[in-house]
This record gives C-alpha cells, structure tokens and sequence, in this order.
C-alpha cells in the first residue's frame, strides 16, 4: 500500500535521551509549578538571594507564558518520544521556543539586577537550556526522518 509509513525498530539511544528529557523537564516542569504556587517560600529554599526573589515578584505574570511553554513542551515532547509518536517534534519546537523567548525577553527586557545576577556556572544556564532544548528538537527531528517516530 501506498503512502504508510513503517515504523523502524526503536535504537537504544532513543530510550536513554527520552528518559533523560524526561527528567530534565521535568525538574523544569516541577521548578515552574514551584515558583508560581510557593512563590518566595520556594525560591529561598532553593538557596536564592533576597534580590533575586524580589526580582522574581517584580516580573509580570505575561513572561510565564513562554517559560511555561518551554518545560511544559519539553515534557510532552519526552513522553511523545518514548511514545514513538511524530508529534515529539512539534512538543520540542515548543519548548524550544519557549526556552528562547523566555530568555530573550527576561534578559532584554527585564534583565536581573546586578545583586541578583546568576555568577558562576549559574550564568551559563540560560545557555544551557536553549541547547538541550535545541538537540532535542534536532533529534526527535532526526528520529522522525529515519521513521523510528511516526
């Protein structure tokens, strides 16, 4: 028959990369639900400045949104990958997304105070983020081209 796509065994890098996308989105699924329902209790057991929880207080509530794309996105586009399910790609480009614009506009626009700053490896983070969001994206792509998602 024309037009049906065969699913292709499944390799074993894929169940490694989906349950480490998994977990890692999932901590950022946890970390977001955390910081909106717990707020400043939160962020101080996280070990957080008292500038940085005031400046957490002071962004408004519209820039959630792509942060909330971007973990929310990476989570479903885990749990469609170890589905095997096509739609991992379209989840990843959204949590993609949302990992950049998040960034973007919190850095451009409402830039941390210097007391407040990330220092250290905190400061590559945000870097960070968007490259795994980035290779995820890339390889669920990759997986739907070889016909290992469909």
């Amino acid at each position: 028959m024309a037009g049906i796509i065969r699913r292709q065994p499944a390799p074993w890098h894929l169940w490694l990369i989906g349950i480490l996308a998994l977990l890692w989105n999932g901590y950022g699924a946890f970390d977001f639900s955390m910081t909106l329902t717990r707020g400043a209790d939160y962020l101080r057991d996280a070990n957080m400045s008292e500038a940085m929880v005031q400046y957490f207080h002071a962004l408004p509530g519209w820039l959630y949104a792509p942060w909330g794309l971007g973990v929310w996105g990476g989570v479903l586009g885990a749990i469609c990958l170890l589905l095997r399910e096509r739609w991992a790609v379209w989840a990843f480009a959204l949590s993609l997304a949302g990992a950049v614009g998040s960034n973007i506009v919190s850095t451009l626009l409402y830039p941390p105070p210097a007391v407040a700053a990330p220092q250290g490896a905190m400061a590559i983070l945000p870097y960070a983020i968007i490259a795994i969001a980035a290779g995820l994206w890339v390889y669920a792509w990759r997986m739907a081209r070889k016909s290992v998602l469909v």
